[in-house]
């Protein structure tokens, strides 16, 4: 329906003209079986479903046509204007005004749904917009506090800062400046997936030097958790989007990261079957509570009742580049403690490492 509801005018005039006429025929072709007065039940019903796809006038028109045709058709006496008798004549009558009056009334309840529609938008994008800018307000002010405290002490403390205070404090800098930058780039991707033209640039891509690049980006943040790897170094090469995946991994990577208790385990295994890509990342921290696993991929959602902080963009993100590259992300606790993520994408296989370089 709404695909119809972009139509120009004059098509739609052609449109509601022509369904009209082509219901006209089949009834036509099965007046033998069914009276005129079942026909003319059929012209209000079809009367009624061009109302709610079409704009008034267009309806209004329909509705006029088919009490025409009704009349002139299959009303005796037929091939006139004329009604034989006062039961025909009243019962044209009522049809005249009930189609108008359906299809006026079906075309206001219709632009009331769209008002309704709109204002419930609305609401949902202020919503939004209000948790956005919360998330936002202690996301991007903590760090930019800690880089601005930092650079400040190495400016106005200068000459009382030992070698380790310094090291500290730009140990200090770097971390925020990390974590800024992993919100902004959170930001951005959601942009690209709320604007609705992402696609991907497939290329074959090695997984696993992707899994490692992507892990030592992790483990440049200096975090406590133990990152293992478990990949066959004989895995294909798989032609994807190797940027768009990379965010998939590093945004499960630094969820079980910010999720898991100090000196978790955190374990990687990527396998092939066939031309899927299967990825699967799982600790064994406290898992996730299960009223919420059906809510942790929505946009801006956090856990409740939990000390870590973030936007609630990172798994959205990961959600929305996985169904770009037209896979599936699911997510399962683990019966003997932690959470499992599992990816899987379609894609093309090589054997050929030699193709990576083309």
């Amino acid at each position: 329906m709404i695909s119809f509801n972009k139509i120009k005018k004059s098509q739609q005039y052609i449109w509601s003209i022509a369904s009209i006429i082509v219901i006209s025929l089949v009834c036509y072709g099965l007046s033998s079986l069914i009276g005129y007065r079942v026909i003319g039940f059929i012209l209000l019903i079809s009367v009624s479903l061009v109302a709610m796809i079409f704009d008034i006038l267009p309806v209004l028109l329909a509705a006029v046509l088919s009490a025409l045709i009704w009349d002139f058709f299959f009303i005796p006496p037929y091939f006139t204007l004329q009604v034989s008798s006062t039961e025909d004549s009243i019962l044209l009558s009522m049809y005249f005004v009930i189609a108008m009056v359906n299809a006026a009334l079906t075309y206001k309840i219709r632009k009331m749904e769209k008002a309704a529609i709109l204002k419930e938008e609305k609401e949902n994008t202020f919503k939004l917009y209000n948790t956005l800018l919360n998330s936002l307000s202690h996301e991007l002010r903590t760090p930019i506090s800690a880089i601005i405290g930092a650079t400040d002490n190495l400016q106005i403390n200068s000459s009382k800062l030992t070698p380790q205070n310094r090291y500290d404090l730009i140990a200090e800098i770097a971390k925020a400046s990390f974590r800024l930058n992993q919100q902004v780039e959170n930001l951005l991707n959601m942009s690209r997936l709320e604007s609705g033209f992402i696609q991907p640039k497939k290329d074959w891509c090695d997984i696993n030097e992707l899994v490692y690049d992507t892990v030592k980006r992790i483990e440049e943040n200096k975090i406590s958790q133990k990152i293992s790897i478990n990949i066959n170094p004989d895995l294909p090469l798989f032609k994807t989007d190797k940027g768009m995946l990379e965010q998939v991994l590093y945004n499960l990577l630094n969820n079980a990261v910010q999720y898991t208790p100090q000196h978790s385990r955190i374990e990687i295994v990527a396998t092939a079957h066939a031309d899927i890509l299967e990825i699967t990342i799982q600790d064994n921290g406290k898992g996730f509570p299960k009223e919420e696993i059906t809510e942790v991929f929505n946009k801006f959602y956090r856990l409740k009742n939990t000390q870590t902080g973030g936007t609630g963009l990172g798994l959205s993100i990961v959600k929305g580049f996985t169904e770009a590259l037209g896979g599936a992300v699911g997510l399962e606790n683990i019966s003997t403690g932690g959470a499992r993520f599992t990816v899987t994408i379609p894609a093309e296989t090589s054997y050929l490492k030699n193709l990576k370089n083309e």
